[in-house]
């Protein structure tokens, strides 16, 4: 078990990522990430899971560069992909991830290579036919040519892009020159020998890859950006998430059929303002389920729901009608009766059942917070991972009709025991919305040892505290005797659209009403020391944060991590400028929110000391924001430490960062919470 006073062992804890089950239900895999023996990076490597519940799992692959991406073939092997090295020579061509079979017996080989590597695979449940999608310069047209056209670039030394639009970065990374295309496999996953064949073995005289790649989008542009694709069962087609630009700089999402044969495109779903993404084709490929999701307006929050697409383009139909949760990570049944999918409710992210015929919902589980799942399609056994606020994902397997289960639990690497307990609490706020929270409190807190208190904002805003985080974890900090608040304020989800039209375009209005008023009633509690308290928060939260600062001086201490200072600098230089104008407007034409509910306008009346994070490739919340608030409030005296992490993002993930950001913040609190001596961590 880990101990959480550590944070050598905290980040060496492994982590399941993702799962595929095999057809027949007799073999589960998952990926679960561990520290490279260097301590410097997280590695992931396939392992077998007994779906029984009852033997131990077993490691398979052992690559230093590790695996992901699996997928299950329709005769009991695996799809992955992986940069993990082919040969003993030296000399090979590793520097792109390849896709590499593992067969049902035998030895991983390499199937499928690129110049610009394999970022993803797609196999159909019946054919065994294969899509996967490459990055590929935009003028090239066969591999050779790619081949040269990255080498002539190399050999000049030239990383630049010449943009025509927007966007030109997401997140963490750069945008261009490659453009994402699909390429269609030539042979079906079981006409690849294997190593039952004569293929020769990894290490010795391995020929070239055995699957010929055919492209099926020659001029996608930046069409498959951040899309998913799925292949129809018979594999005749790929059902496809498709951009296409709607205004300067946003992109909405189309839903499309591409033959694999031909190349042809048919649209299947496609309306203003909207976007269908996560197709996934019925077991009989007739119906595609998808996510429709109306992206909102300047007067209007966003709207999510299940939405049932015939593969004939036919007129489409909303298969949560009525309900308002916000469906993710869709399955289908294997007789496909029935779609699952998962939605936050109530400070948890239950899976859910609902009947194609008759929309009958069914709420399967409810005791954390589900994901990845994975049906496995000749048994109609259903699996997930399951993480909680306490727990990390554990995968379980639930039984795919029965309501408010408890899923059986199947052995994996990453369990742990918190150092602490975990209350659920809740008030009610003015205009009579029921405000609720976790708090996550150290064992020993009672009104003879009240334990100070931590104020931790999410971020989103759109989300909520409804599962385990690595990078945002309470447990830490009730090691070392804090108590953690955990709130969902107006924007979060979970509570239906009136709580997100709470805060729709009011950042700074009822979530901070509602984070102030929960906050109250917590401190009331004898067993939470209202006299030492701080605030925190990263991204949204972050904003959250400096919104705080200057409108209370009720905290002791603020720690800010990739927080927006001034919402007119924020607006013009975030990765995604256009999407902001849906909830703030245009910054011209209506500056209103930008100014009314920018943290920046409000620096003279902060004199809370603040710890300032950032990272200098965040590009959702660019750097510009932490040096700005940084200096904001060096010239006006506020007490301020910045934390600078050049090499990072959005995230802090580093091994070796997160220990630092960990140390620097608990530093920080000690300081100005327990009232101890500013001790300057190591490394920093």
């Amino acid at each position: 078990m880990t101990d959480f006073t550590s944070l050598d062992e905290y980040v060496a804890t492994p982590r399941v990522t993702s799962l595929a089950a095999a057809a027949d239900g007799s073999k589960l895999y998952a990926t679960i990430a561990t520290l490279a023996p260097d301590a410097k990076r997280h590695v992931s490597a396939i392992w077998q899971l007994d779906p029984s519940g009852e033997a131990p799992a077993v490691r398979l692959t052992r690559s230093a560069e590790g695996e992901g991406g699996i997928e299950a073939t329709p005769d009991g092997g695996l799809l992955f992909v992986s940069k993990r090295p082919w040969s003993e020579d030296k000399d090979a061509d590793d520097d792109e991830p390849a896709l590499w079979l593992l067969p049902p017996v035998g030895e991983a080989r390499r199937v499928a290579t690129r110049p610009g590597g394999i970022a993803g695979v797609t196999v159909a449940a019946d054919s065994g036919a294969i899509v996967v999608s490459s990055p590929t310069l935009p003028a090239s047209v066969d591999l050779d040519d790619e081949s040269e056209r990255r080498k002539a670039r190399e050999d000049a030394a030239v990383n630049a892009v010449l943009h025509e639009s927007s966007p030109v970065r997401y997140w963490d990374h750069d945008i261009g020159p490659a453009q994402l295309r699909l390429f269609a496999a030539a042979e079906p996953a079981a006409a690849v020998p294997g190593a039952d064949d004569d293929a020769p073995a990894v290490g010795s005289e391995i020929a070239e890859p055995a699957l010929v790649l055919r492209d099926l989008t020659p001029t996608p542009e930046r069409a498959l950006d951040e899309q998913s694709f799925e292949l129809l069962p018979d594999g005749s087609a790929v059902i496809a998430g498709w951009g296409v630009p709607a205004r300067p700089g946003f992109v909405l999402t189309n839903l499309v059929a591409i033959d694999t044969t031909t190349g042809e495109q048919r649209v299947l779903a496609s309306e203003p303002n909207v976007n269908f993404e996560g197709g996934r084709p019925s077991p009989d490929g007739t119906v595609i389920a998808c996510v429709r999701t109306y992206e909102g307006s300047y007067d209007t929050p966003p709207e999510r729901t299940l939405w049932l697409q015939p593969a004939d383009g036919s007129e489409g139909r909303d298969l949560l009608a009525g309900e308002e949760l916000w469906p993710t990570g869709l399955a289908w049944s294997p007789d496909g009766s029935a779609v699952f999918f998962t939605a936050d409710q109530n400070g948890r992210a239950p899976v859910f059942r609902v009947d194609v015929g008759d929309g009958t919902l069914t709420r399967l589980a409810a005791d954390g917070h589900y994901s990845a799942l994975a049906v496995a399609s000749g048994t109609g056994a259903l699996f997930a991972l399951r993480d909680r606020i306490d727990s990390p994902a554990v995968p379980v397997r639930l039984d795919p009709t029965a309501a408010d289960q408890t899923p059986v639990e199947i052995p994996a690497p990453g369990r742990v025991e918190v150092p602490g307990r975990l209350d659920e609490v809740e008030t009610t706020v003015g205009d009579g919305t029921r405000i609720r929270a976790w708090l996550a409190l150290p064992e020993d807190a009672s009104p003879e040892t009240p334990a100070p208190l931590v104020l931790w904002i999410h971020g989103g805003p759109l989300s909520s505290w409804n599962t385990w985080s690595w990078r945002w974890n309470p447990w830490l900090l009730v090691a070392r005797g804090y108590a953690v608040l955990l709130p969902d304020p107006a924007l979060s989800t979970g509570y239906g659209q009136s709580m997100i039209a709470r805060g729709w375009g009011q950042w700074g209005g009822s979530p901070y009403d509602d984070l102030m008023a929960i906050t109250d009633t917590v401190e009331e509690r004898e067993d939470i020391d209202a006299t030492r308290t701080a605030a925190m928060g990263g991204s949204y939260g972050g904003y959250m944060a400096n919104w705080v600062a200057g409108h209370t001086e009720r905290f002791r201490c603020i720690v800010t991590h990739a927080s927006l200072w001034a919402l007119d600098q924020f607006a013009g230089t975030t990765d995604v400028p256009a999407y902001w104008e849906h909830e703030f407007g245009d910054p011209e034409a209506q500056p209103e929110r930008y100014r009314d509910f920018s943290p920046h306008r409000f620096l003279g009346s902060i004199r809370t000391p603040m710890l300032v994070i950032h990272g200098d490739k965040d590009y959702r919340v660019p750097i510009g924001e932490g040096l700005r608030l940084w200096w904001d409030l060096q010239r006006k005296g506020v007490e301020s430490k910045f934390l600078y992490f050049p090499d990072e993002n959005h995230w802090v993930l580093g091994p070796g960062d997160a220990k630092v950001w960990y140390s620097v913040v608990f530093a920080w609190l000690a300081q100005h919470v327990l009232g101890e001596k500013w001790e300057q961590p190591d490394l920093v």
